[in-house]
């Protein structure tokens, strides 16, 4: 049986991830106490294992702190039941969910007339700590539209093939921000920069000419060996300790010509019957 836990912060796209799970046949309940996880896995999960083979539950800050604290309790018992379960934990900028909550005028849980918004979401992010500790994967949405969000979730948990691991490479731009979501991050600066040869400018690393540029460029195939030899030697490891999931990103300046065609090479140097292999442009999108 396969149990999700979504998590995260107020603003992040939880309600998203929670419908697309059901459209990949999920049943899923959204904010679920804490304290009724036990009742729910022995008198509901366990009872009609075919209805809830696949279920997903969302547990957020409207659940009572203490109940949060006693987490990890909750944890090891649902796997005690021989339930395959995993902890999905999304998170945003401060920066984004001020935004977000401004543009759509709805109540933060934990805001009162003594309990600002943003005072709210330090609070908030304290008590989901228990939680995100124990996430299986961390999903930034600060920079990721409701489609692409939606297609994420489908390729790292709605649709993967659970006897394998799924490694998401992604390109970002340095001065962007570095993605809050990644477990590794290599920076790809030192590059020759297409940038500065006006007919690439406009273009990005999805497009032959650049392509073909940094094709000829041997600091690049140096470092591509580098991040493939030490991808080589620790994924394995990541496997080893059980993990379902690990993120690769890779930096440039902008995001749009030197970590995108780097990506796209590791996607296609790993692809294959070993891993999941998830693409993730950001700066793209």
């Amino acid at each position: 049986m396969k149990l999700l836990i979504v998590s995260g912060l107020s603003g992040s796209g939880k309600s998203i991830a929670l419908d697309t799970l059901e459209d990949c046949g999920y049943y899923c309940i959204d904010n679920l106490p804490v304290t009724l996880l036990e009742d729910f896995i022995n008198h509901v999960m366990l009872v009609d294992k075919l209805t809830y083979a696949k279920t997903a539950i969302g547990i957020d800050a409207r659940n009572q702190s203490e109940s949060l604290a006693d987490f990890s309790e909750s944890l090891e018992l649902i796997r005690s039941k021989q339930i395959d379960c995993e902890i999905i934990f999304m998170q945003a900028e401060e920066s984004t969910l001020l935004k977000r909550y401004s543009e759509t005028r709805r109540r933060h849980p934990l805001t009162d007339s003594n309990v600002p918004l943003r005072e709210a979401l330090k609070i908030e992010k304290e008590m989901l700590t228990p939680v995100a500790r124990h996430a299986s994967v961390v999903i930034d949405t600060s920079r990721t539209h409701y489609h692409e969000l939606r297609e994420l979730i489908r390729d790292q948990v709605g649709e993967r093939d659970g006897r394998h691991i799924s490694l998401q490479f992604q390109s970002f731009g340095f001065k962007h921000g570095v993605p809050l979501d990644a477990d590794f991050v290599f920076d790809a600066r030192g590059l020759p920069n297409p940038y500065w040869i006006p007919e690439l400018r406009g273009l990005t690393g999805k497009d032959r000419p650049v392509i073909d540029f940094l094709d000829n460029q041997e600091l690049v195939a140096e470092l591509f060996k580098d991040i493939k030899d030490f991808l080589d030697r620790w994924i394995p490891r990541f496997e080893a300790e059980g993990r379902s999931y690990l993120t690769v990103a890779i930096g440039c300046t902008g995001g749009q010509h030197r970590s995108v065609y780097l990506v796209d090479a590791f996607a296609r140097q790993f692809k294959g019957p070993s891993f999941n292999v998830i693409v993730r442009h950001r700066e793209l999108q």
